[in-house]
C-alpha cells in the first residue's frame, strides 16, 4: 500500500473568509512567481493554468446557459452577477462582458498614464455605434510627430481591445463646451453654485460626466425625475464610475472596473457597506442643472 503525503494546511488568506482583493492579490502574486521560473517550468505551469481555466469556463458556461433558460434561474443569475466576486469570475472567462461604452472608458482611463507621461492627456467625449470621440490636450493636441505617435497609439489600443470600434474621431479643443463632457463654470450669483448642463441633456438612466475646473469630474444621474450628483470616483479604488451601467428598476449604478454596486439616490455601496460615493448638492434652476462642488 502506497503512503499518501498529508495535505498542507489551508492558507488563512484563501477561502470564503478572505476578501476579494486578498484573493486577487494571491492569484497575481502566484502568477508573478510562475513568470519568474525557468522557461521550461514556466511553460508547463502556464499550460496547466490555461487548461484549468478552459475546464472551469466550460462548466461555468453550462451553468449560466441553464440558468438563462428558466425565468427564476435568469433572475438568480442577475442577482449573482451583482456580487463583485461572481462578476469578476464570469468576466475573467468572458462569459459576462461590459457594454461597449464601459469597455472604451476602461481603455481610455488605462491610456491616461501613458499620454500624461508624454506631456498630454486624453478624455473620452462620447461613443456612438462604432465610433469613439476623444479630446486630446497638451502635446497630444497638434501636428508634431510626437502627437501623431500618441494619437496612433490611442487608436491602436482602442481598436485592439474593443473590436466593435472601427473609427476614432478627435474632438477639437474649443472654448465652447461639448455635450456629454462639459466644463462647469461659476454661476454669476456668487453663492457657490456652478452651472452644469441643461436638464434635457442629461438622459434618463445614463451617467453624465462633467469636468470641473480643478481637473476632477462629476457624474450626474437622472432617474424618474430625480437628479443626483457625485464625485466621479468609485469608493472602492477611486476610479471613474461614469462608464458604469444603471439599473432603473433597482435604482443602482455598477462600477465598470470591479463591479461594486451603488444606490443612485444615496450613494450607498451595496457591495461593501463601509464604502460610499461622495455626493454634491444639486438643483435644477431654469431648466439647467446646477451643482455646488465646494
Amino acid at each position: 500500500m502506497t503512503a499518501t503525503a498529508p495535505l498542507p494546511p489551508a492558507a488563512s488568506t484563501s477561502g470564503a473568509d478572505a476578501t476579494l482583493e486578498t484573493l486577487a492579490n494571491n492569484v497575481q502574486r502566484t502568477l508573478d512567481d510562475v513568470r519568474g521560473m525557468p522557461i521550461d517550468q514556466r511553460t508547463r505551469a502556464l499550460a496547466l493554468k490555461d487548461a484549468l481555466e478552459a475546464f472551469h469556463k466550460a462548466g461555468l458556461t453550462t451553468i449560466v446557459r441553464a440558468l438563462k433558460q428558466d425565468p427564476r434561474g435568469k433572475e438568480l443569475l442577475f442577482e449573482l452577477i451583482d456580487d463583485p466576486g461572481v462578476y469578476a469570475l464570469l468576466s475573467l472567462h468572458g462569459i459576462v462582458k461590459a457594454d461597449v461604452r464601459t469597455r472604451v472608458a476602461r481603455v481610455v482611463e488605462n491610456l491616461r498614464p501613458y499620454t500624461q507621461s508624454h506631456g498630454g492627456d486624453v478624455t473620452l467625449v462620447d461613443v456612438t455605434s462604432d465610433t469613439v470621440f476623444v479630446r486630446l490636450s497638451g502635446s497630444c493636441n497638434g501636428c508634431s510627430m510626437s502627437s501623431v505617435t500618441l494619437r496612433n497609439g490611442i487608436e491602436e489600443a482602442l481598436k485592439e481591445q474593443v473590436p466593435e470600434i472601427t473609427r476614432i474621431e478627435v474632438v477639437p479643443n474649443e472654448p465652447d463646451p461639448t455635450p456629454g463632457l462639459v466644463t462647469l463654470t461659476r454661476a454669476p450669483r456668487g453663492d457657490g453654485w456652478v452651472d452644469g448642463p441643461l436638464l434635457d441633456e442629461v438622459q434618463e438612466a445614463r451617467p453624465y460626466r462633467h469636468e470641473v475646473a480643478d481637473g476632477r469630474s462629476v457624474v450626474i444621474l437622472r432617474l424618474d425625475g430625480d437628479i443626483t450628483a457625485y464625485w466621479n470616483e468609485c469608493a472602492h479604488m477611486g476610479l471613474p464610475i461614469d462608464g458604469g451601467m444603471v439599473d432603473r428598476e433597482a435604482r443602482t449604478i455598477t462600477c465598470p472596473w470591479h463591479g461594486f454596486r451603488f444606490d443612485c439616490g444615496t450613494g450607498e455601496c451595496l457591495s461593501a457597506p463601509q464604502a460610499q460615493l461622495e455626493a454634491l448638492p444639486v438643483r435644477v434652476d431654469g431648466g439647467r442643472v446646477q451643482l455646488r462642488p465646494v
